[in-house]
């Protein structure tokens, strides 16, 4: 690991003030993604900002019934937090899908939202990646694919988002809260990440002297909703693929849904095109995978994941199934 300096912010404004003065700086959070890297010689920071003493881990209900989360709330506090569980089940769902009982114990929303990709080739500095080395191709391309996205994708980069939470929080219209010195700014969840294209190491809309302060959650949607996550084994696996949806029936057919899809997309991916299909349509599972082949039309798979097309048709269909 490179020599580096250590800032501990005691609060929002000495992060803001350090993350500006010190060169090239990154915030530090749980450091269960940033350190690994720093391991890896992928992220090279010459200061790392301490920002886990900042007063941003509260879960908050606001009055118009939506819910405010701290930066810093931890994975496992928020899963088992009541008002989660109770309202937002997709979120605890898909928090707990996720890595393992004590990552969970150190890693933090905010930085949950700015992990990195888990792309084999991304870790091997051996190999072409143009989101580790911008311009030095991308050998997941006609390399071994199996774990790597058919949606979002482009001729430079097909890596996957590995986000569970971040999958729930797209189905859910969350929104980003972030903070410089020139303010607060508020992104929404879909817009947040951004799509390879031909730059794919920036991965985010975030600029780097910003800090992300919080994620607000709308009042919950009607009906009923679920995350679901296939993956290779049962615990501590990324995603081959996952599915998160709330689902409203009336009178046998869907009057409100919301889809967003992990494991298959380079950014976390809402389903809208699957949505525009089902809004009005009878709740059948003809309704259901008419509307996942309708996503998953675009699809461009590699030689090693194009099984992940009718996996994610399957896994959808079943999902709305059981919510219907």
């Amino acid at each position: 690991m490179r020599t580096f300096s250590y800032v501990r912010a005691e609060d929002v404004d000495a992060a803001l003030r350090a993350i500006t003065e010190e060169p090239n700086a990154k915030f530090l959070g749980g450091g269960t993604n940033l350190v690994d890297l720093m391991r890896e010689d992928i992220e090279r920071p010459d200061t790392v900002v301490d920002v886990t003493r900042l007063p941003l881990a509260e879960v908050d209900e606001l009055p118009d019934g939506s819910v405010r989360i701290g930066a810093m709330a931890r994975n496992s506090h928020l899963a088992a937090n009541p008002v989660i569980q109770s309202r937002y089940p997709l979120v605890s769902q898909a928090l707990l899908s996720g890595a393992s009982g004590q990552l969970r114990n150190m890693a933090t929303v905010g930085g949950n939202l700015m992990q990195r990709t888990r792309c084999l080739y991304f870790y091997d500095d051996a190999a072409a990646c143009n989101k580790r080395s911008p311009g030095s191709g991308c050998a997941a391309i006609g390399g071994f694919s199996r774990g790597n996205a058919v949606l979002g994708t482009s001729s430079s980069c097909a890596a996957t988002h590995p986000s569970d939470l971040c999958v729930a929080l797209a189905a859910l219209d969350a929104v980003v809260e972030v903070r410089s010195s020139r303010g607060t700014r508020r992104i929404p969840l879909v817009d947040f990440h951004r799509l390879p294209a031909s730059s794919p190491e920036i991965e985010t809309v975030l600029a780097s002297d910003e800090l992300i302060t919080a994620v607000e959650l709308p009042p919950p949607p009607s009906g009923c909703s679920q995350y679901r996550k296939v993956r290779d084994r049962a615990s501590y696996a990324f995603a081959l693929v996952s599915v998160a949806a709330c689902l409203d029936v009336v009178d046998g057919s869907v009057s409100a849904v919301r889809l967003a899809l992990g494991g298959v997309g380079t950014k976390p991916w809402r389903a809208y095109e699957a949505e525009r299909v089902l809004l009005g349509a009878p709740a059948t599972e003809d309704s259901f995978r008419a509307a996942a082949r309708a996503e998953l039309a675009p699809a461009v798979s590699l030689p090693h994941n194009a099984f992940k097309v009718d996996l994610a048709e399957r896994t959808v269909v079943a999902v709305l199934r059981g919510l219907a």
